[in-house]
């Protein structure tokens, strides 16, 4: 039986887009798309099939928390995976309490959404294997399927994931953008490993690119983070 999604997502380009990549993995069905914490409510009344709740925490009548915090009081039986650029600690923090079992950030690709929607689908079926009297190990292996990297993520051989929190807290800290030689003097490492991570977050849809002119010589190419200014 297929998991039944409700996206609910303000921005209309990103609810079309997630619900499409909704359809696009095996196993999950789209019930419905809402823009609105009194949209997703009512769909929700309508329909009480619903099993899994994209959520954004942007929304125009209010936080996805408070939207949150309302299912949980009414006793809703929903599974809930937060899709958004809310960054603050204290917002994930809440999100962890309220029982969101994963955590998205945007941008991300497709691969990267697959890969947590392929997370939830082992959860799942790993709780429906489960016998009624679980023992430690039953409850280690639930959680294991949360905690796993989908591979749709792993980093390129090569490149490790300390030195690409560098490189991402170097952009978000210079909103104009870097240039590789920057990126590289910034953290400490090489341009061409500067660069290769740079390339990374561009072809992750994180970071544009853009020609920089001005100086003597070939134009370099700058790197701007995408969240710069409003993440």
């Amino acid at each position: 039986m297929s998991v039944r999604v409700l996206v609910v997502e303000d921005e209309e380009v990103a609810a079309e887009a997630h619900a499409t990549y909704v359809g696009r993995v095996p196993g999950f069905e789209l019930a419905g798309v809402a823009r609105s914490a009194g949209e997703a409510v009512r769909l929700l009344d309508r329909d009480p099939g619903v099993d899994l709740v994209l959520l954004d925490m942007h929304l125009p009548d209010g936080h996805g928390l408070g939207l949150l915090q309302r299912l949980r009081a009414e006793g809703r039986p929903l599974d809930v995976i937060a899709v958004t650029s809310a960054r603050d600690t204290d917002v994930v923090r809440r999100a962890v309490s309220q029982g969101v079992v994963l955590y998205l950030l945007k941008p991300f690709t497709f691969a990267a959404f697959r890969g947590k929607l392929e997370q939830y689908a082992e959860f799942r079926s790993r709780l429906e294997r489960a016998p009624t009297d679980v023992v430690q190990d039953d409850v280690d292996q639930l959680f294991g399927a949360l905690r796993a990297r989908p591979t749709g993520e792993a980093l390129p051989k090569g490149m490790a994931l300390d030195s690409l929190r560098s490189v991402v807290e170097a952009l978000r800290r210079r909103p104009e953008g870097l240039s590789a030689t920057e990126a590289a003097a910034a953290i400490g490492v090489s341009r061409v490993t500067a660069r290769r991570y740079l390339e990374h977050l561009a072809d992750e849809g994180r970071v544009t690119r853009a020609p920089r002119y001005g100086g003597a010589g070939r134009p370099e190419v700058g790197y701007v983070w995408v969240g710069a200014g409003h993440d």
